[in-house]
């Protein structure tokens, strides 16, 4: 399931990646036609999405690689690594942007308003499709990727909804206006995907594990004195990790060791970890990390 997992992600991204290169060029060419510098800043932002997915792409598929002697873990931290890379460059693209709006309301030029129109139906039909090709990825990475051309899906409603307005109103303000609300709104999310994408770097426990959960639930099982040393991380946003120690008491057979672990690994299960590690201890052996 997992191996089906991230093949699936791979080719959501793949799929993404050529789809939005083409469009890239297009929108380029596009942009300097019909003179709009909302259409050449969604150039210049796309590009950089082409650039990331790229490296999402192979990133993921770097991921799929199992463990060995130099990473134990596996790859599967790559796919994350694809998706701080995709939030920088959006960064760098978003400021690049916007340097052209402002420089375009000082000195203003108008835009074709009919060629926007017909990039934008485009761009609104070219984004969605890839849009809903990862709607349904699980991976840190797919999900940054996807928020990426749902923004630009909402980017490209904005230009029409303006080209529309174009139409009866010419002003050669609304365009760059445009451009700084659709940059300063891809900036908020992207700030809130990088500080996710770092969290999870940074090895804080996820967000839909409940450590105080899973301790009350582990010390309620006979023959559990306490516990300590709990730590649950995540390798990439979906695949988590847990570790701990645990103090046993009145420990008699070895059949009670066995039965005390089996329970302990059953209330784990609840939580779908990749991976866990149990460190048993008995009455009087004490712990050499405290």
């Amino acid at each position: 399931m997992g191996h089906d997992h991230h093949h699936g992600s791979s080719k959501n991204i793949k799929f993404a990646f050529f789809l939005n290169a083409a469009f890239t060029v297009f929108e380029l060419i596009g942009g300097f036609y019909v003179n709009s510098v909302a259409i050449i800043s969604d150039a210049v932002h796309d590009l950089g999405d082409t650039i990331s997915l790229g490296s999402s792409w192979y990133l993921q598929n770097k991921s799929r690689q199992g463990r060995n002697n130099r990473f134990s873990f596996g790859y599967k931290r790559f796919s994350l690594l694809g998706a701080l890379i995709n939030s920088l460059v959006l960064i760098g693209g978003s400021i690049y942007v916007i340097s052209e709006a402002i420089d375009r309301l000082i000195n203003p030029e108008y835009s074709d308003a009919t060629g926007m129109l017909v990039f934008a139906l485009v761009g609104v039909a070219v984004n969605g499709l890839a849009a809903w090709k990862l709607s349904k990825g699980s991976s840190m990475n797919e999900k940054v990727v996807s928020w990426h051309l749902i923004e630009d899906v909402l980017g490209w409603v904005a230009v029409l909804i303006v080209s529309i307005v174009l139409h009866f109103y010419e002003t050669p303000y609304l365009d760059p206006a445009l451009s700084l609300l659709i940059t300063v709104f891809i900036l908020y999310n992207v700030f809130k995907r990088l500080k996710e994408t770092l969290f999870i770097f940074l090895q804080g426990v996820p967000k839909e594990i409940n450590l105080e959960e899973i301790e009350h639930k582990i010390q309620a099982i006979p023959h559990i004195a306490s516990l300590h040393h709990m730590h649950v991380w995540s390798l990439e946003g979906t695949d988590h990790v847990f570790t701990t120690h645990i103090k046993l008491e009145d420990i008699s057979k070895f059949q009670q060791l066995l039965d005390v672990k089996r329970a302990v690994k059953n209330v784990l299960q609840e939580y779908h970890f990749d991976h866990y590690t149990i460190e048993t201890e008995l009455d009087k052996e004490s712990c050499d990390l405290l």
